[in-house]
């Protein structure tokens, strides 16, 4: 799947790419990008169990920023490779009280190189300066590929592998605990409505799982109502 035409809608000169899930964090990211550049999504479907759902998200999203530059991609490549709950449907998925220390079955084996390889090889073509991705390490899963150092790793490897080296993967939301990136993303009016957390139900969110736990927190720490419904209203 290709890419829109380029526009201008925002009016601003330089341009960024972000990549867009349909998640809560992601949506926050967009919103910040948007406010900031001319910016362009992009989503990377790869036979996740909410696969369809966050598409819609991704889309409405795009929507509601008035995103108009998007691309779509799959990856068969991480649903063929398995080894996680959320490509493996051989693979439960855990409820949040169920995970340990260890890094969870839920992590997909360096997912967010194969998300950041096309967001910067788009970047490169559309002359965009900054790649956006809603990693967070605080108030997560213990994923990896979410820290800091990955990041700082990572743009030595575009800076070396690309033609100007001057792509910057940008991450805003690093350092930031669940409930501030809900207050922040209140600020920015970013439509929380429309995205999509659940690893496991593509109707109503579960409420149990962890993305949904550390969600659901994150709304109440803030003094937030969380705007999409859930199966399990005692999570809230």
């Amino acid at each position: 799947m290709g890419s829109k035409a380029l526009s201008n809608a925002h009016g601003k000169g330089s341009r960024a790419v972000v990549l867009l899930s349909g998640g809560m964090d992601s949506c926050v990211c967009a919103a910040l990008a948007v406010r900031d550049h001319q910016t362009a999504a992009v989503h990377v479907s790869y036979g996740q169990r909410t696969e369809q759902r966050e598409r819609r998200s991704f889309e409405s999203i795009c929507d509601r920023l008035e995103i108009r530059d998007r691309l779509l991609v799959r990856n068969d490549a991480l649903r063929s490779i398995g080894g996680s709950a959320l490509t493996d449907s051989g693979i439960a998925v855990p409820e949040s009280h169920a995970i340990g220390n260890n890094i969870p079955v839920t992590y997909v084996p360096f997912r967010n190189a194969h998300f950041l390889a096309v967001a910067v090889s788009w970047a490169e073509v559309l002359g965009a300066g900054q790649v956006y991705i809603g990693a967070v390490e605080p108030d997560s899963s213990g994923y990896p590929d979410c820290r800091p150092e990955y990041y700082r790793a990572f743009n030595e490897v575009v800076k070396t592998g690309t033609k100007e080296g001057s792509i910057r993967v940008v991450t805003p939301l690093i350092a930031m605990h669940k409930r501030e990136i809900v207050t922040l993303g209140l600020e920015l009016g970013a439509p929380f409505d429309l995205t999509w957390s659940c690893y496991q139900s593509e109707k109503r969110a579960c409420g149990v799982c962890d993305s949904c736990a550390l969600r659901l927190r994150a709304f109440r720490d803030a003094g937030a109502e969380d705007p999409i419904p859930y199966e399990v209203a005692a999570a809230r």
